[in-house]
């Protein structure tokens, strides 16, 4: 039997994935973090530019308002992003939408270089903004990519590597942040532009690889096409079982065309596919993991961590995040499967946010709480990491037939977005007002994500698109389901 390796590396569907990753959700991740280490600078370049302008020092509130647009107009970018990922990758094809992808990424950088030089906080967000449009285009296309090339058994291990990329990113830009890389008040700038030397390379390599062979034979109905691409992908072969499984899924999908969001939004049949995907995604965002990606110099600053190591602390959070996703792609999620990585991960969360607000509240009563604090928050992305975090792309591109995919990654892309935008705006008041107790929202939102999932939602290990929507269609909460409702209120 053949090894994982072995399978990825019979043709380019190793190269495919990696290429797909540092243009993908590479970005987001590095977006995410590579903020946290130059803040300093930039509030102080905001400073400076308020004083040119109008030879006055500006007022501390809108310095921190205008921070928080920094912060919070990416999500906002990205959920225009994640709205637009029906309409260009269903016109364009998931290839040329990350080659489209790219562009709008190395348009997002210049405008960040100039920044500086122009003495202008106004094209930092709209740099911004770019930057999450592009990302929040990237990382759905690049998911609904993966999960369109992968075959079945290995469709898990596929999949969670966007998580993986996800967490590289992460890791490049605390990386980079440090004083001794680019981490310097003169180059803040260059630290936020790195990610599109990757963006450059996807531009000059995609266009040499296949298009996804799920897209080419069931949307745009190209056999032979397909056929090809799978051959590129994972070598020689006749592919007759999974051409076989997509000819199946056409022919449910000529039975019930493609929807738009609305559509889906008011189609039954999903319902549950889709609430379950819309409490997971609200789960991932209230559960603190994003707030500490971004803001995590300000909590390790409220935690008693001295200002000088708070750098080297968050690299180690960087190191954990790849570690723990890279383990869980080859070691955790195939053989244990979904659904216990999100009702364990999530209650094993809950009880480490309690136990961080706990330490915040006590970090002056000796000089080892800090660290102990420290430690709960790299146990927290541990398990983030290596559960809901990891399984939560892996589960989105399992659940849903290829008819209500894109409509589905819009939906959901705009509400991870709004969840985003929302967090990074608010979160820099709610941990000056609310102190360590914000962590407690966190704990109970982590704790009902554990519910939901260890009641609710379905194993999806080793099944098919179509047996999966079946088992969803079968759920039911005190002997209701949304389908019989739907067939009382027909008869009626």
């Amino acid at each position: 039997m053949e090894s994982l390796l072995q399978q990825l590396t019979r043709g380019n569907a190793l190269l495919l994935i990696i290429i797909l990753g540092i243009g993908g959700t590479f970005q987001n991740g590095y977006h995410i973090t590579g903020l946290s280490s130059p803040s300093p600078y930039i509030q102080r370049f905001i400073n400076s530019s308020w004083y040119d302008r109008y030879e006055e020092p500006p007022p501390p509130q809108t310095v921190t308002m205008i921070w928080s647009l920094i912060v919070s107009m990416y999500a906002v970018g990205g959920l225009f992003g994640a709205f637009c990922v029906k309409l260009i990758s269903g016109t364009l094809g998931r290839k040329k939408a990350m080659i489209c992808n790219s562009v709008i990424s190395i348009v997002a950088a210049t405008i960040m270089l100039i920044s500086k030089g122009a003495k202008s906080y106004e094209m930092i967000i709209v740099a911004r903004i770019l930057f999450g449009f592009s990302a929040g285009l990237g990382s759905s296309t690049h998911v609904m990519y993966l999960g369109e090339i992968a075959p079945r058994k290995i469709r898990g291990t596929v999949t969670l590597t966007a998580a993986t990329f996800g967490s590289l990113g992460k890791l490049f830009g605390q990386l980079f942040g440090l004083s001794e890389v680019l981490g310097r008040e003169e180059l803040w700038n260059i630290v936020l532009c790195v990610p599109t030397f990757f963006s450059v390379v996807l531009l000059l390599v995609l266009p040499f690889l296949p298009e996804a062979p799920r897209y080419l034979f069931v949307e745009r109905g190209d056999h032979e096409a397909c056929k090809k691409a799978l051959q590129s992908l994972w070598g020689k072969g006749d592919y007759k079982q999974e051409m076989d499984e997509m000819l199946v899924e056409q022919a449910a999908i000529e039975a019930s065309p493609s929807k738009s969001p609305l559509q889906l939004l008011r189609d039954r049949t999903v319902r549950w596919q889709l609430l379950t995907m819309f409490i997971i995604y609200c789960t991932n965002q209230m559960s603190g993991m994003s707030m500490i990606s971004t803001f995590s110099f300000d909590i390790f600053l409220k935690a008693g961590i001295p200002k000088d190591k708070i750098r080297y602390v968050t690299l180690g959070l960087g190191v954990s995040e790849i570690i723990t996703s890279i383990s869980c792609g080859l070691l955790i999620i195939e053989p244990i499967g979904r659904r216990p990585l999100f009702w364990g991960g999530y209650g094993v969360m809950s009880a480490i946010m309690v136990l961080v607000s706990v330490t915040l509240n006590l970090k002056d009563s000796s000089y080892w709480v800090p660290h102990i604090t420290a430690i709960l928050i790299v146990l927290f992305i541990v398990f983030f990491c290596g559960g809901p975090g990891g399984a939560t792309a892996t589960l989105q591109s399992e659940i849903f037939i290829q008819s209500d995919r894109m409509a589905a990654f819009v939906l959901l892309g705009t509400q991870r977005w709004l969840f985003f935008a929302g967090m990074g705006l608010v979160f820099p008041f709610m941990i000056n007002a609310w102190n360590s107790y914000c962590f407690v929202l966190f704990a109970c939102m982590c704790l009902l994500g554990s519910a939901y999932t260890f009641f609710i939602l379905p194993e999806t290990k080793g099944k098919t698109i179509l047996e999966i929507s079946e088992e969803f269609k079968t759920i039911t909460v005190c002997g209701k389901s949304f389908l019989e409702e739907k067939s009382v209120e027909t008869r009626l």
